[in-house]
């Protein structure tokens, strides 16, 4: 009775987690065509020398393509200090300058030091300006968490736009992901 009981639960954890997994994977890949008021780019790693992990380069590169599409009208970008002693945000407005997106089209929070700060953060910015759609700019296993933080915080104009970069570490990342949307 027992092994019945656990083997239940064990065929019922699986496939909560495959149908999450699967949500996660197709929220994540439609990306929007629609336009907003603002991207949101939220950070990620900046190497020891200053320069920006491929991943966070990829967010970046989703940005401007948007920026181009005249799909937003500015670009946030958000993250913190990290361990390496950079301000990802301020890292990442030297990137899209470099990339000719204009200076004042860029707006930094460097106090965005996990994805829910970014979210408080970003409707504080998009409510001054009188913005009310946001595009979020992050790994296709990182929108689904973020789309659920900007319902919790009472946003519902919320996009999402995923850059094509995988790496092997993105099978990790969805499971973590899994875990984080529930904690």
């Amino acid at each position: 009775m027992i092994k019945k009981f656990l083997k239940y639960i064990l065929i019922t954890a699986i496939l909560w987690y495959t149908i999450h997994v699967l949500y996660i994977v197709i929220n994540g890949f439609s990306n929007t065509k629609q336009n907003a008021d603002l991207a949101v780019v939220l950070g990620n790693k900046v190497n020891e020398d200053g320069t920006l992990s491929p991943r966070l380069k990829a967010r970046l590169d989703e940005s401007i393509e948007l920026f181009k599409k005249k799909q937003i009208k500015q670009i946030l970008v958000s993250g913190g200090l990290g361990k390496e002693g950079y301000w990802e945000g301020s890292q990442m407005k030297k990137y899209l300058i470099t990339q000719n997106i204009p200076s004042d089209k860029i707006i930094v929070d460097n106090h965005g030091d996990n994805t829910e700060k970014t979210v408080i953060n970003t409707i504080r910015i998009a409510d001054s300006l009188q913005y009310t759609k946001v595009i979020s700019v992050s790994q296709y296993y990182h929108q689904a968490r973020i789309w659920k933080l900007f319902k919790k915080h009472n946003f519902d104009h919320i996009e999402n736009s995923s850059p094509s970069y995988f790496e092997a570490r993105d099978v990790y990342s969805v499971f973590r992901e899994f875990f984080a949307y529930y904690f």
